[in-house]
């Protein structure tokens, strides 16, 4: 069964492209037609794309690791933010802070600038510091939590993006290209498809075309989360009967350990007995 349909996709306006003459020539396979000047996206393609975005997604998350949502656009960043924090992934909706994936370590230090900010407002020195100092502080936590306060939580690499509207954001393509980081995108017909792993052609200007498909992909990143979670139950449970089991396994060999040892200490005697006999 599809995560999504024909009719949802149609109803969000997921067909609708760019004018003819915008057009990249690399998304002619994801055209349906041409009508008034506008290019019209294959739908029946955008399903097919959306359930294999989806199903990599899911796995990516079923083994624990991180997608990093990706949306600076105004049209987006709402609908982004809230369904990335629905499944607990990371997003940038505010300016892609360059060098972010090739540079990773620097903008750690920089998360971890903010912890310490929060550190000092929690033990007492801010009390000890000028109204200046204060309002400096404040205003250098305040611009660090606006800029990479959603990736507070990435301790390493995504191992994924998702971004929406990749001409846009063809400085997070690039970095997740040179890095090797599969790349979901939702790809309109003015952008070029040919680095993005994992293309779902559609429109990526209308806020409600990005929330249909950002449903579909986020109900399966969910399932994934669950499947987890019962798979570590299990294998914890496992684990507790393999403990359960180990001592009861333990136990005979002890005992016969035991019997062993007093047959030993009852045939020792006998031939001591027998010696003292002799010796009379």
């Amino acid at each position: 069964m599809s995560r999504t349909s024909f009719d949802t996709l149609l109803e969000a306006g997921c067909h609708f492209g760019h004018l003819k003459r915008k057009w990249n020539p690399a998304m002619a396979p994801y055209i349906f037609m041409e009508r008034n000047g506008i290019h019209i996206i294959d739908l029946n393609k955008t399903v097919a794309k959306v359930d294999e975005a989806a199903e990599a997604m899911k796995q990516i998350v079923k083994s624990g690791k991180k997608i990093l949502f990706v949306a600076t656009k105004k049209q987006a960043k709402q609908v982004v933010a809230e369904k990335a924090q629905s499944v607990g992934m990371p997003y940038v909706i505010e300016r892609w802070p360059g060098g972010m994936l090739t540079n990773f370590p620097t903008i750690r230090k920089a998360v971890k600038k903010m912890a310490n900010i929060d550190k000092l407002t929690s033990d007492g020195t801010f009390a000890n510091l000028s109204k200046r100092e204060i309002l400096q502080i404040s205003r250098q936590r305040a611009k660090l939590e606006k800029n990479l306060g959603s990736i507070a939580d990435l301790t390493r690499l995504p191992s994924a993006l998702f971004v929406v509207d990749v001409m846009k954001e063809n400085i997070a393509v690039r970095e997740a290209n040179r890095l090797g980081i599969p790349v979901f995108g939702i790809v309109d017909t003015n952008s070029d498809p040919d680095n993005i792993d994992f293309v779902i052609p559609a429109n990526d200007d209308a806020t409600k075309s990005i929330e249909v498909i950002l449903d579909a992909c986020c109900a399966a990143m969910q399932e994934g989360i669950e499947e987890r979670k019962v798979e570590k139950i299990d294998m914890e449970a496992a684990g507790e009967e393999e403990a359960e089991k180990a001592p009861k396994a333990a136990r005979p060999r002890r005992a016969k350990a035991r019997m062993d040892k007093r047959d030993e200490d009852a045939l020792n005697a006998s031939k001591a007995a027998d010696f003292i006999k002799e010796e009379d």
